[in-house]
């Protein structure tokens, strides 16, 4: 111990452990790892230290039972999303394609299309086959049409109508000769006029008659005109006529060529009787409106485009034939085994489907042809991978994805059927049977609100992933993790890492694992500090990845994100946050907290003061009291109190009243990482002791004087060793810490090599009692047998002044009454 400053050697006479630098990193030796280069060694393909998480998902991705679905969570960067993608893709490739999914039209129902399934690769033919034949149809039967047999014939039918009719009228004209009437036709219709020996008489003429004979002409009109109107009420009926018999024409020779195109049809898909059926229907529907081929033909012709051959129309374009059409919602003829589905946006529409609109004539219309999948569709019979977070951000789609698992079927609805207050005509599809295996990622912070949130979570989502944040440090963790990262580097086209590299990237991931017994399991940051690393290899003309290169990348990283650290060590430099590094002050003390922004953490001392008085036994948190304090910090404070209180005149009333601030802080401050820190203070103002201001202090105390861990023990020794070496190091700065710490110890190089060289110095202590005489230099003092701790020491000085309060206190109240 001769390379400790003078100044620090009373602290060697307390329990207080000065740790040697081999305490304060654990490092790993280039030397052992058995190679020179990670081109010399085999890829690593596994996963290190996720045995828990494998089984999990191997159950959860072999389980075809309601229920079973999975949620996979972990800390960001820990490769969820890879692994598990790359995974489960070996669980799909030995499943089975699933079933193709069609829509076709309900000619029953038009506002419910019937959803068909068909084994995989059949939808993709079936689509095919039937607009084959639509089309081949549509150039057939107009063809038929325009045939002189058929326009004989049709000419034939409504010559025959036309005949009757034409004898009607010829009758009624015949009636009205026999009677001095002719029947005209004239461009406003029929009309009677009397007959004359020269023809038909002139209005004047018939004017200039006698009254008499006026009448009996205008009553033999009136009479005629009777007649006429029954024929004409019966014109209705020849124009039906006529078209009955022409759609009856139209059917006959239609029938022929329709049944034989969709008999030829139904022979490829006899095995599929739900297929058959449909092919049925829409040859009776095809016979019934074989006349909407003739339409079709004419509008072909009108609306082709210049330079289309009227063969390359399809029924695609015509929006008459639409209805005999396939919809193929599901299957693309390439499946080959369970699909694996990832959706980055799990909207509603995108999540269950949804059914487009198209604007003709001004309005917007639908039908079965504009539905379209969604991701459960398409991830029917497989996998869907959906990130939690952006599913719960999307509108209403959590509901529907939690009834499509209760209900085993997709339901496509619009998400403004549930918000309109209108209601709207729209259409009503078939729901498809659901087999899907979900697959949620997440953090555990969701996983446990949803599951102690959500009724429906636990029973929807059985299977929880929990991927580990670290692994035990060990000799086969390292050949693993240089294997992996000797992977990395050959998947991403990397220039091989040294043995030294490697062993710097093995140190690295214990300091992000803050536990010089654990590895941190972050693989997609360390492959990101790889390609950076390799940049400046390529930068520096380097064959190989070497530690400097490493370590470069490392120290940009940082250089990139240090900015508000600086800011504040420049603030403190420049006497703006007062923190004093030398001398010794009664009831104040460093403290050290830790910030994190944007994912880079860094240590940060604070001044913490403590005043003290005669009082009520209250210990104020001045933090707490303006609400800047958090639960945990107040729980710290009442802590220390409880310790005060159980410690000290115990045969007296409380009598204390003390504050405690975190000075300059105008920020929230939470966590009980300060309550030993703040306890340091308190016995240092009551025992009216100085506490060495050249050290720092971090740990959280219990109600029996033990000094428990705390989290971010390395960021807060560095940000307070920053602070000191720009003030220069003298030898006689140094940390104190918990010694339940000791064992997270992974501290830069440069810490550890100011250390070495005697220039700072880390402490770990167990109890306050042990503290409290590091930072003071005095004996803290036991109790002794005549129940008096001894004198001089910091405990009977503490108990003599608490008991000086009480008494205080006492004559003061005895004053007050006597007074009254």
């Amino acid at each position: 111990m001769s390379d400790v400053a003078p100044s620090l050697a009373s602290e060697l006479r307390s329990h207080a452990r000065r740790l040697p630098p081999a305490r304060l990193r654990r490092v790993c030796d280039p030397k052992n790892l058995g190679f020179k280069t990670t081109a010399e060694l085999k890829p690593f393909d596994g996963l290190i230290g996720q045995q828990r998480a494998l089984e999990a998902l191997d159950l959860g991705a072999r389980i075809d039972k309601p229920g079973f679905n999975v949620f996979v969570l972990g800390e960001r960067g820990t490769a969820r999303h890879g692994t598990v993608r790359a995974l489960i893709d070996q669980y799909a490739a030995k499943l089975p394609a699933p079933s193709d999914w069609v829509y076709v039209a309900n000619f029953v129902q038009a506002d419910r299309p019937r959803a068909i399934s068909l084994p995989p690769g059949r939808a993709q033919e079936f689509k095919a086959a039937m607009d084959h034949a639509i089309d081949e149809l549509q150039s057939l039967i107009p063809a038929i049409f325009e045939s002189e047999e058929y326009q004989a014939r049709r000419r034939t039918a409504i010559d025959r109508v036309n005949e009757a009719q034409e004898q009607a009228f010829e009758a009624l004209n015949e009636k009205a000769r026999a009677q001095q009437v002719a029947l005209l036709r004239t461009p406003n219709g029929f009309t009677f006029a009397p007959l004359t020996a020269g023809g038909v008489m002139k209005p004047e003429d018939f004017n200039a008659l006698p009254d008499a004979q006026r009448k009996l002409v205008s009553d033999k009109i009136e009479s005629l005109q009777k007649d006429l109107v029954v024929l004409l009420e019966r014109l209705p009926a020849w124009e039906r006529e006529r078209r009955q018999k022409v759609t009856e024409l139209d059917r006959e020779h239609a029938r022929l060529s329709v049944v034989d195109i969709m008999q030829e049809l139904a022979r490829t898909f006899v095995d599929l009787p739900e297929v058959l059926s449909h092919i049925e229907a829409v040859t009776q529907e095809l016979i019934r409106h074989a006349g909407l081929f003739r339409v079709s033909s004419i509008a072909k012709r009108e609306e082709v485009a210049p330079g289309v051959a009227l063969a390359d129309v399809t029924s695609e374009m015509d929006p008459r034939l639409r209805r005999f059409r396939v919809n193929l919602l599901v299957g693309d003829g390439a499946k080959s085994a369970a699909p694996v589905v990832v959706e980055d946006n799990p909207s509603i529409a995108n999540l269950v489907g949804r059914i487009e609109q198209q604007a003709q004539m001004g309005a917007l219309f639908t039908d079965f042809t504009l539905i379209r999948a969604g991701c459960l569709h398409l991830a029917n019979g497989g996998f869907l991978l959906i990130d939690a977070r952006r599913l719960l951000l999307e509108p209403y789609a959590w509901e529907m994805l939690k009834r499509c698992l209760r209900a085993r079927a997709v339901t496509i609805e619009s998400p403004m059927d549930r918000v309109s207050i209108m209601s709207t005509q729209s259409l009503k599809p078939d729901p498809i049977p659901l087999s899907t295996k979900v697959i949620l990622f997440g953090d555990r912070q969701l996983y446990h609100t949803l599951f102690e949130g959500d009724p429906d979570f636990a029973e929807l989502f059985k299977i929880a992933v929990d991927f580990e944040d670290a692994v035990d440090w060990s000799d086969n963790a390292v050949k693993d993790y240089a294997r992996l990262i000797g992977s990395i580097a050959q998947r991403e086209s990397l220039r091989p890492l040294s043995a030294n590299a490697v062993a710097h990237v093995i140190e690295e991931l214990g300091r992000e694992a803050e536990d010089a017994s654990k590895l941190s399991l972050r693989i997609g940051a360390l492959a990101d500090r790889l390609r950076e690393a390799d940049f400046w290899a390529a930068e520096a003309g380097h064959k190989l990845i070497d530690a400097a290169d490493f370590d470069r990348a490392t120290a940009a990283y940082v250089r990139r994100h240090d900015r508000v650290s600086i800011r504040s060590q420049e603030m403190i430099e420049r006497n703006i946050m007062l923190i004093d590094t030398s001398g010794a002050k009664i009831g104040q003390i460093n403290g050290l907290s830790v910030m994190s922004l944007g994912g880079y953490a860094f240590g940060k001392p604070s001044r913490i003061t403590a005043r003290v008085r005669m009082g009520t036994g209250q210990v104020n948190d001045i933090e707490r009291e303006v609400e800047l304090g958090g639960p945990l910090h107040s729980k710290g404070v009442l802590i220390l109190s409880s310790f005060l209180s159980s410690r000290y005149a115990l045969d007296r009333p409380p009598s204390l009243s003390a504050s405690l601030v975190f000075e300059q802080s105008y920020g929230g401050v939470d966590g009980d990482s300060a309550s030993s820190t703040e306890l340091y203070a308190l016995l240092s103002a009551l025992s009216e002791t100085p506490i060495r201001q050249n050290f720092a202090v971090t740990g959280s105390v219990n109600q029996r004087g033990e000094v428990q861990a705390i989290g971010g023990v390395n960021d807060k020794i560095e940000g307070y060793f920053a602070l000191c070496r720009a003030r220069g190091l003298d030898g006689t700065h140094a940390v104190m810490i918990p010694k339940a710490n000791e064992q997270h110890l992974m501290l830069r190089r440069d810490v550890v090599d100011a250390v070495e060289q005697g220039k700072f110095h880390i402490f770990s202590v167990a109890t306050i009692d042990e503290g409290i005489e590091l930072l003071t230099g005095e004996t803290a003092g036991e109790r002794a047998k005549d129940g008096l701790y001894p004198d001089g020491t910091i405990n009977r000085r503490v108990e003599d002044k608490l008991i000086a309060f009480s008494e205080s206190r006492r004559k003061f109240a005895q004053n007050s009454v006597a007074i009254a």
